[in-house]
């Protein structure tokens, strides 16, 4: 029944030969990517083995790729995308042989450098760029509804459904249990990778909210005391909320420490103010977290410091190991593993592990190249109106968010093509003049008056 797995972009196939490539990007690209699950895949043998998302862009690449290229723009960010799908397929080959890398550089094409040429090619327009933050949003609106079953009774709607279809494929996903309640993933597995997914969705909601870009009530629902794009907001929250996840909750509030660089006039101050404010709470919460977590597992009284402390035993035991293949890694699954120690929550140090320093120094090379030039044209810009509309520091934002949270979950399934999807997405935004076009495209207050003689 794997087979199941290509029915989107069989559904994509449809949407092109009916509507169009960007339409089909719209509508079946984002609904796999946001609200299938990543852990189906069709298995045959001798070929790669294709997720739902990934078959969903396959025709729609193959039909845009080439229009796409020929009023393309190459820039920094390209080759960082390109060397770390390479590095990381060179690393598997080196390590495990053709067979494995095959079906690993399938992946990070499919899963990484396409949605990153799609999302650029696509959303070279503020309308391209609203209309795609807006099916983000409403893919994850539609999520939170689910999770409220997966909430209140324990049991994950997506495994029950999918399970039937692709028996065992599901099985490595459980779903974990805070103070009680149960911890909701949904389609991205685990609830940890359910946080980051709203953390993005969560603040790109912010500024379609702080912009305007949301009419005023739903078409046929109108809620008393509640706007179409609060209403969202608050639907987005609560989806955050009940992954009960610390890491991209907090990350999600940094985000917001950084937005609000552009929520004011002389953004530069700001920007003074915000990296004051972080780095005094920053330090004195980095260093209690460091004594909390260094009691060691058998020494932790409750379970959030039992879990503290094994990702501090993490560094303290796996680092040494990736500094032994700093170049390549010892390929996905090759690592000498650590007793007791199976799980390596912490996506830089997995990464190091599995494909070598050199695959981390791109990855955290793209994001801070990426966080300083959108922080550089937000400052250069100014404020916009209205407050708060800046998508520069939004997106910087969220890039920083997401950087804080891969420090406590490795980075998969789902969650790589929703990376790499917003990186294509940003640099389209910055290549396309960033908030310097919003300046030009948003109506600004009327000059007063000049004073009676």
């Amino acid at each position: 029944m794997s087979i199941l797995a290509i029915l989107p972009g069989l559904f994509a196939i449809v949407w092109i030969a009916r509507r169009s490539t960007r339409q089909a990007y719209l509508d079946v690209y984002l609904f796999s990517l946001f609200l299938l699950p990543g852990w189906c895949r069709f298995i045959a043998p001798g070929t790669p083995d294709p997720t739902l998302y990934e078959a969903a862009i396959l025709p729609i690449a193959a039909v845009a790729i080439v229009p796409l290229l020929r009023r393309w723009k190459f820039s920094l960010v390209d080759l960082l995308v390109f060397a770390f799908a390479a590095q990381i397929g060179y690393s598997e080959y080196a390590n495990a042989g053709y067979k494995e890398a095959q079906n690993l550089l399938f992946d990070m094409i499919a899963a990484g450098v396409l949605p990153y040429l799609l999302a650029k090619g696509f959303t070279t327009t503020t309308a391209d760029r609203v209309r795609f933050a807006k099916r983000i949003v409403w893919s994850l609106a539609i999520l939170t509804v689910f999770f409220t079953f997966e909430f209140r009774f324990g049991l994950n709607p997506y495994r029950l459904v999918f399970d039937r279809f692709f028996p065992g494929q599901g099985d490595g996903w459980v779903t974990t249990f805070r103070y009680g309640l149960a911890r909701t993933a949904g389609p991205f597995g685990h609830a940890i990778l359910a946080g980051i997914v709203f953390l993005v969705g969560l603040h790109l909601q912010r500024w379609l909210e702080k912009s305007g870009y949301w009419e005023q009530n739903f078409a046929k629902l109108k809620l008393p005391g509640l706007t179409k794009s609060r209403a969202l907001t608050i639907t987005l929250f609560l989806g955050i909320a009940m992954t009960m996840v610390r890491g991209p909750q907090i990350g999600a509030v940094l985000a917001a420490a950084v937005c609000a660089i552009g929520s004011g006039p002389n953004p530069r101050q700001r920007a003074r103010w915000v990296l004051l404010a972080i780095l005094a709470v920053g330090i004195p919460a980095a260093t209690v977290g460091y004594q909390y977590a260094s009691v060691g597992r058998e020494a932790a009284t409750t379970a959030s410091q039992e879990s503290a402390a094994y990702r501090k035993e993490l560094i303290d035991k796996y680092v040494d190991i990736a500094k032994e293949r700093s170049l390549l890694g010892w390929g996905r699954n090759g690592w000498p593993k650590v007793l007791g120690m199976p799980s390596i929550d912490n996506y830089y140090l997995l990464l190091s592990l599995m494909h070598g320093v050199t695959a981390t120094a791109l990855l955290g090379l793209l994001i801070i190249i990426l966080i300083t030039k959108l922080l550089r044209n937000g400052i250069q810009t100014g404020q916009l109106k209205p407050t708060g509309s800046s998508l520069s520091f939004r997106l910087a934002g969220i890039y920083a968010g997401f950087a804080f949270a891969i420090l406590t979950v490795y980075m998969g399934d789902n969650v790589i093509p929703v990376f790499f999807t917003l990186t294509g997405f940003a640099e389209s935004y910055l290549q396309s003049g960033g908030d310097r076009t919003l300046l030009l495209s948003t109506p600004q207050p009327a000059p007063p008056p000049p004073p009676r003689a």
